[in-house]
This record gives structure tokens, sequence and C-alpha cells, in this order.
């Protein structure tokens, strides 16, 4: 059986890992990012109907400028980002598990919403007026990839990327991405390429269980 390469940030990388380990893979940890928290300023609570959260990271590390928004209701992008909502005081109205151009398909109206976001933010395609707001960054690593056929999850394009950049041998490492968009930041050369339709971490944990055991 193949290992698995994790290449997310802290805290999800020790989960992926051992969410792998429980189902019998062999996670090899190797976070290319580091998250860090950005300085920001608070705009004002009243010009929005709710906050968009696409990741637990803005919880973790949005700081002592979050508890302004806690009237408002979050719209937050996966379970473990609603989780971590919560864990923070927030009032979680809507869980999206099909990412975040499915979530605001499914909004009502046109609804203004704040969007705690990373500094690689995508403006989403939408009809609400979303306004983005940088509260964290991932700050790049350079580990070791170690060399050696294995299946490497890939959480994200730029984490996509940044695998590109730093693979010793594309040819001897399988890739199971979590979208189009991920895969295709990826590139060319390596020994096979799949992706998700629908992000989901479970599913890509599931998808990654069955390359590794080709």
């Amino acid at each position: 059986m193949k290992p698995l390469l994790i290449l997310r940030p802290e805290p999800g990388n020790s989960a992926s890992a051992a969410r792998a380990r429980a189902i019998g893979l062999t996670p090899v940890q190797c976070p290319l990012f580091e998250i860090e928290p950005v300085a920001w300023a608070a705009p004002d609570p009243a010009a929005f109907d709710g906050l968009l959260v696409t990741s637990a990271n803005a919880l973790r590390h949005g700081g002592a400028e979050l508890g302004k928004y806690a009237a408002l209701d979050v719209l937050a992008v996966g379970a473990a980002t609603a989780a971590a909502a919560r864990t923070k005081g927030f009032r979680v109205t809507r869980t999206g598990d099909q990412g975040v151009d499915a979530l605001l398909d499914a909004l009502p109206g046109r609804q203004r919403l704040l969007h705690l976001a990373g500094a690689d933010v995508r403006r989403a395609d939408t009809r609400h007026a979303v306004e983005p707001l940088v509260v964290y960054r991932a700050a790049p690593l350079a580990p070791r990839v170690p060399p050696g056929d294995m299946v490497a999850l890939v959480h994200s394009p730029r984490a996509g990327a940044r695998l590109a950049e730093l693979a010793p041998n594309r040819a001897a490492i399988t890739i199971a991405a979590i979208s189009a968009a991920a895969a295709a930041a990826c590139g060319e050369g390596w020994a096979s390429v799949a992706a998700l339709e629908r992000p989901s971490d479970a599913d890509l944990l599931a998808l990654a269980a069955r390359l590794c055991q080709d």
C-alpha cells in the first residue's frame, strides 16, 4: 500500500493524519504552509446581514475583532468551520458541504455578507454582495518532500502549485485533489491525477484510500 502525503497546514494536517491512520493508511505529514494572523480592523457590523466563513482558520486566527460580529449569523463552508464558529460563540444558520458557490446559491434574496478570509481569497461569482476581508495568511514552508511512490492529498490550488515546486520526482506521486482547480494547479508529469467533482474532506480521504491501494 502506498503512503499518504498530507500537505495541509496544522492543525488540519494532524487531524487528516489521524483519520488516515484510523482507516489503515500510512500518513506522511509534510505541511507546505503555516497559518499566521493578519492585522485587520473590523468594518461596521451594521453594514452586513451575516458572516461568510470558508475556513476555520479565520476563526482560529481572527483575534479580538471577531467579537464585534457576535450578533451576526454565520454561514459556514464545512462542518469543521461551523464547529469552530460555535466554539467562538457564533450562531451558525447554514452549513454548506458542497463549496462556497453552492452555499451562496442556496441563500434567498440578495444578502450583504462579510467574508472573513485568507490572503489567497477567491471572489465568489454570486448575486449577493460579498465583501472579502483578509484576517489570516498561509505562509509558505520549504519542507523536504520525500521521494518514492505515494499519494498526495491536495486540499487547495495553492497547495498543488507549491507541491509542484518542491516535489523531487512528480512521476512517483499520485495526486488526490479536492477540486478540479486544485488538480489543475499541480500541473503535468504526475503518475496520475484524480479530483473530486464536489469538495468534501471525507470524500477526498476516501478517494486517497482507493489510490493508496492501487
